[in-house]
């Protein structure tokens, strides 16, 4: 940034007519000032008197006023005339907009006052004298208020200049009854006595020195009044939770948590809420967090599951976001041919063996669907159909093993199971399914074939009657 002179310095910056003008001229060119503003007691409240003497005093003077409580030294903070001594005079409209934003009608300005005179070197040993005095003076109030039993602290003692007024400030969690003690301070310190409750951050402002951080405590250098600080401005800047670290000197939270309050509030209502469906420049998807200084926020896609940082502006409708392209594969081309080429082939091989099984189930299927229409319903006669040339000859292993098994005495029988068995070939050529040769027939002897057969292996060869043979033929 370029730097501009002020026209009002061009005379000062030229050492030829700085040496012209004098100190004196140039004070005497300067014009009373008709108000000043001053900081006034322990509590260090801004008070605006009027001023009428001769001296053109600048900022950070020293001056005799007085106040509601008496004769005070004040320290001088600036002047509302065009014209000061140090040059950085405001205007009454910048002042009362000043009172305005340090707490408008809580914090109290005073003006029912004047300025007497700038303070002399009397008045600073004076002054600095009874400040000496004051530790004794809070050991003897600690002292009375032990004697009479009184459930309250003294925190700090404070004089002014007139010894006119001496205010006490103390702690009490009740009401306390002090007008015994107030006969007995008056008539120790002859001075009009004022008892002041305070609270944990008014304490600090008045004994405290630094924090912390580093820095003078905000509530004794430039704080004018001590709003509430909640636990909610702590949770929406994320920081500890614990008291140890978030508390001051006073014991409550630190006031500097309300300095970035309105901001972060103003932050996170750019932010969308958790589980909401946003857009992204890569598709959509769910947030899970944000971050309020940086404004980003993390979302979860849709369509892969990963998760992205996207920044607020970049947040768009989720049914209307652009879908992110499918990038090529970067390493594609970059292998061996042959390697690439084998690996087609064996992909391509896969592709058409799963293509033949699927043709093979479905011929499957088709074939059992038009078996199961031709097959004869219970009682029909059965179709000379062609045989299969497996199953006869599986029939003729066992019509052989049935045959050796059996007893020579027992021909009746077998030529009963040897009739049975040919009647079972006639029907079991009905169909070539096989749901043919699991269905029973009206000249079987009935039953589940495979009990049959077991019971027919238990019995060893044992001789068979016309009712057994026909009935295990029949269903095998």
């Amino acid at each position: 940034m370029s730097i501009f002179p002020l026209p009002v310095f061009e005379e000062d910056a030229d050492p030829a007519k700085r040496d012209a003008i004098s100190d004196e001229e140039r004070y005497a060119k300067l014009e009373s000032p008709s108000t000043i503003v001053v900081r006034v007691g322990s509590m260090r409240r801004v008070a605006e008197y009027p001023y009428s003497g001769d001296a053109k005093p600048g900022c950070g003077s020293k001056m005799v006023a007085r106040t509601h409580r008496g004769t005070e030294l004040v320290e001088m903070l600036t002047t509302t005339c065009p014209n000061s001594g140090c040059g950085k005079a405001v205007t009454r409209a910048e002042m009362l907009d000043y009172i305005k934003a340090s707490g408008g009608k809580d914090y109290p300005f005073r003006t029912d006052g004047q300025i007497l005179r700038v303070a002399t070197i009397e008045d600073l040993n004076q002054w600095s004298a009874l400040k000496s005095l004051t530790l004794e003076k809070v050991k003897f109030v600690r002292g009375l208020i032990e004697e009479h039993a009184l459930d309250m602290k003294v925190v700090d003692v404070e004089p002014i200049l007139g010894e006119e007024q001496l205010t006490i400030y103390y702690m009490s969690e009740d009401r306390v009854d002090f007008r015994v003690l107030l006969k007995s301070l008056a008539t120790e310190f002859s001075a009009r006595i004022e008892m002041r409750q305070v609270g944990g951050r008014d304490e600090a402002r008045l004994v405290a020195d630094y924090e912390k951080c580093g820095q003078h405590c905000c509530c004794k250098n430039f704080l004018k009044v001590l709003k509430p600080v909640s636990m909610r401005s702590a949770k929406v800047q994320k920081a500890t939770l614990d008291p140890l670290k978030i508390s001051g000197r006073c014991g409550r939270l630190m006031c500097c948590l309300r300095y970035e309050d309105q901001t972060y509030d103003d932050l996170k209502k750019r932010l969308p809420h958790r589980k909401t469906r946003v857009g992204t420049p890569e598709g959509p998807g769910i947030v899970l967090d944000s971050k309020i200084l940086v404004q980003l926020v993390l979302v979860q896609l849709e369509e892969d599951g990963r998760e992205i940082a996207v920044p607020v502006e970049e947040l768009c409708d989720p049914d209307n976001c652009p879908t992110k392209p499918v990038e090529p594969d970067p390493f594609r081309g970059l292998g061996r041919p042959e390697v690439e080429e084998r690996t087609n082939d064996k992909t391509r091989k896969r592709g058409q063996r799963k293509s033949q099984e699927a043709r093979q189930a479905e011929h499957k299927i088709d074939s059992q669907a038009e078996a199961a229409s031709q097959a004869p319903s219970i009682g029909d006669a059965p179709t000379e159909t062609e045989e299969d040339p497996d199953r006869t000859r599986k029939k003729r292993r066992r019509r052989r093993r049935r045959k050796s098994g059996g007893d020579a005495g027992d021909s009746g029988g077998a030529a009963t199971t040897d009739s049975a068995a040919g009647g079972a070939e006639d029907r079991s050529d009905a169909g070539p399914s096989p749901q043919n040769d699991a269905a029973p027939r009206s000249g079987d002897g009935g039953g589940a074939p495979k009990k049959k057969r077991r019971r027919r292996r238990r019995k060893g060869g044992g001789g068979n009657d016309g009712s057994e043979g026909g009935g295990g033929s029949g269903v095998e």
